[in-house]
């Protein structure tokens, strides 16, 4: 996707950083990864459904990734109260399923997933790796699982950006 390392805005992981360093950072890594991917895309081809049938677009990526975070920490790890803002108990599941995109929408929907993003940041940093918590349907699981967990979402997630972009405008790359 860049013309040259040196033009990659991503910055690498820490080799020998702590555990919480070095999850840390690969966590960071692959959310760049996904900005990145969406980097110079306005508004229609950011929500563009490139891959048939799947209702997949890189905004609805964003999206996704904004209640991933916001499901994993604040709501469980924290245990607050506050709903997802995509998606619905009733099935409704408006990261995928929203309405044609605006400069207005790709701008909410990017502003709130930075801000979960820097939410989940503060948060992590203050609680330890080995803390456990009960998550229904998952049992009991570590700030290090959840931290692991979002790291494989963002990864599993940006495999698929590789795809959608390319159908977009042809760019491909790490």
């Amino acid at each position: 996707m860049f013309a040259s390392a040196a033009a990659d805005p991503r910055i690498d992981q820490p080799a020998c950083g702590t555990e919480r360093e070095t999850l840390m950072g690969f966590l960071a890594y692959q959310r760049q990864t996904l900005e990145a991917k969406c980097a110079g895309l306005g508004p229609l081809e950011l929500s563009t459904r490139s891959v048939a049938p799947s209702t997949l677009s890189l905004l609805g990526l964003v999206r996704h990734l904004t209640d991933v975070e916001r499901f994993w920490v604040r709501s469980n790890l924290l245990a607050q109260p506050d709903d997802p803002l995509y998606w619905h108990e009733d099935g409704t599941d408006s990261d995928f399923d929203h309405p044609p995109a605006t400069t207005a929408l790709v701008a909410a929907s990017w502003a709130a997933w930075h801000e979960e993003m820097a939410f989940t940041d503060a948060a992590l940093s203050q609680q330890p790796c080995e803390k456990c918590v009960v998550i229904p349907r998952h049992g009991d699981v570590s700030v290090r699982w959840i931290i692991t967990h979002l790291i494989e979402e963002y990864s599993r997630h940006n495999g698929h950006a590789d795809l959608l972009r390319e159908c977009i405008d042809g760019v491909v790359g790490e």
